[in-house]
């Protein structure tokens, strides 16, 4: 899974009584949250042929081989530091604004470290962007799609660490995108297991004979030449580059933009082509490319905050560190010497400690920044750094659906990005009877002012072309049981061109301040695998810093965190 509000709506509206009733829960200053409940009342996949209609087949596949690769045992052994680093003889207290994954991250190595987290979250409920939520009749709706990849090792390493990689669901090796031009069909890529990578990627590609034309596929090859033998330094020096420029000063067809790289784009950033830098793209298939199991995916076997960061909790506890829900910081009160002298709360109370970390999204760290620091380059630079608005979708129908898939689904919709039809992919969702269809709705900058009611008519009527034999937008065919429509007006950062340079490290300037999120430099980009990796370097960074830290601890700040 932001603008002005931060204030989360649920709206019921039922067809039969039409009443409607209203919770509203304070939150942060900046991630907002639309919900709208109508009870307007509505896998995978025998196919070795590439178009097809897909029939619903419930398979888990085994936990892929990812922990000998490079990138996994990197960052095995980044965990590995914090629980090997020598016993702090004064452990820090570190108050932490922000439960999303950067959050719960930096909070879980500090812990492993020998330090005492504090993390304080706005809301009631855990997770930030991967938050989720209970109706009334026992479903959960979600902040986002959440796909968990090989080639996440920051994540994988954690799920080994909390001893839950069993509520990881792994997909067959597929990417599986709908044929705009032939409602109701699919066209696939898949990955050999017996393939080493990147044989298996390229295999995939050249299998896939709907999507591209031979000369396309061999223009494409060609344009990413460059970035196989440039390396990362060729990578970041796209940066300046949106996908559609990026791909006409390498000669490739439009027709390619058109079959792959807007459901890419849409899928990574929740933007279109023209507008998304190339550098993110170049990223993902660096990864997903020279990882075998880079590409796989997993969906989580339940709702986010209670089947993954409820873990992290249990653990940040079980080591004397503490986590307080609806605990929304109004204030960065400083010293007279320009450091954090303490965080105020919006019930007007006082967290202090001996280092403060802020892991919310960028652009509530903007509204929050004392005034004496906006000045200074390091912050300044932030306001290129603008969260993308995103919408979820929710629908609940009154049978189960054909057309779909155990597995996430591009929909190449104009409208939508990727969907999943969740009461197959995920075991606590799941219902042999009913499906309940999870969806992305992006671009979402010219529809998250909208009416609910209006979201809901448009994508019915993209799922009567993804569904032509079973939903229809009038609801003659398969009928709405309800719905529930996420509005999070600033999510991820918008990786546009030109923002590399203004992405912070999470040591700041100011003393003891620092800083954790997807939108600080890390390797991974806005995504869940760069939050969890920004909280480890957060994490890293003090406990580097301790030595200088413990010393300045006590004058203008309490030896131990409090509460007052």
């Amino acid at each position: 899974m932001a603008l002005n509000s931060y204030t989360m709506q649920h709206k019921s509206l039922s067809i039969e009584s039409r009443r409607n009733h209203l919770l509203a829960f304070k939150c942060s200053e900046q991630m907002g949250h639309c919900l709208r409940r109508s009870a307007s009342f509505s896998t995978r996949s025998p196919r070795r042929q590439k178009h097809f209609p897909l029939k619903v087949v419930c398979i888990d596949y085994p936990r892929p081989d990812i922990e000998n690769t490079v990138n996994f045992l990197e960052a095995a052994y980044l965990s590995s530091t914090f629980r090997a680093t020598p016993r702090p003889s004064k452990p820090l207290q570190v108050v932490i604004a922000g439960a999303g994954l950067a959050g719960l991250s930096t909070a879980k190595y500090l812990a492993d470290a020998g330090h005492v987290p504090i993390l304080l979250e706005a809301r009631d409920v855990l997770g930030g962007k991967v938050a989720a939520w209970k109706d009334e009749d026992g479903d959960w709706y979600e902040t986002g799609l959440h796909i968990f990849f090989g080639a996440y090792p920051n994540i994988q390493n954690l799920f080994g660490e909390l001893g839950i990689n069993d509520r990881l669901q792994w997909k067959e090796h597929s990417m599986i995108f709908a044929m705009p031009n032939k409602p109701g069909e699919f066209s696939s890529f898949d990955f050999p297991e017996v393939l080493p990578a990147p044989l298996n990627g390229i295999w995939a590609i050249l299998k896939n004979n709907e999507m591209l034309t031979w000369p396309e596929k061999v223009r494409f090859a060609l344009g990413l030449l460059p970035a196989m033998v440039g390396g990362q330094s060729y990578v970041e020096a796209q940066d300046s580059l949106t996908v559609k420029e990026w791909m006409r000063r390498q000669g490739i067809p439009d027709r390619v933009n058109e079959e792959v790289f807007i459901a890419m784009s849409k899928a990574l950033n929740f933007i279109n082509p023209d507008e998304l830098s190339m550098q993110c793209i170049l990223i993902a298939l660096n990864r997903f490319l020279q990882e075998k199991h880079g590409s796989k995916m997993a969906f989580l076997d339940g709702n986010p905050p209670e089947r993954l960061c409820i873990p992290i909790v249990d653990h940040i506890q079980s080591l004397g560190g503490k986590v307080q829900t609806n605990s929304r910081i109004q204030k960065i009160e400083l010293n007279h010497d320009g450091t954090v002298k303490c965080f105020v709360l919006g019930n007007g109370n006082v967290v202090e400690g001996d280092v403060y970390v802020f892991a919310t999204p960028v652009d509530i760290l903007k509204l929050l920044l004392p005034q004496d620091w906006k000045e200074i380059s390091y912050f300044k630079k932030l306001e290129k750094l603008v969260g993308v608005p995103v919408i979820n979708v929710h629908i609940w129908f009154d049978r189960k659906l054909k057309n779909t898939s155990d597995h996430l689904l591009f929909s190449r919709s104009p409208l939508l990005s990727v969907y999943a039809d969740m009461s197959v992919t995920c075991k606590e969702y799941y219902d042999p009877n009913r499906s309940m269809l999870e969806l992305v709705f992006a671009p979402a900058e010219e529809w998250i002012g909208r009416s609910d009611e209006e979201i809901i008519e448009a994508t019915m009527m993209e799922l009567s072309k993804l569904f032509p034999d079973e939903i229809a937008a009038d609801q003659s065919k398969a009928k709405m049981l309800k719905y529930y429509v996420v509005k999070t007006p600033r999510s991820v950062y918008k990786t546009v061109p030109n923002c590399e340079p203004c992405r912070p490290l999470q040591r700041s300037p100011i003393r003891g301040f620092y800083l954790a999120g997807d939108y600080t430099k890390q390797k991974y980009l806005a995504s869940m695998e760069g939050a969890v990796l920004s909280g480890k370097l957060c994490a890293q960074s003090i406990v580097q810093d301790y030595e200088v830290l413990a010393t300045n601890t006590g004058a203008s700040k309490t030896a131990e965190a409090t509460v007052a």
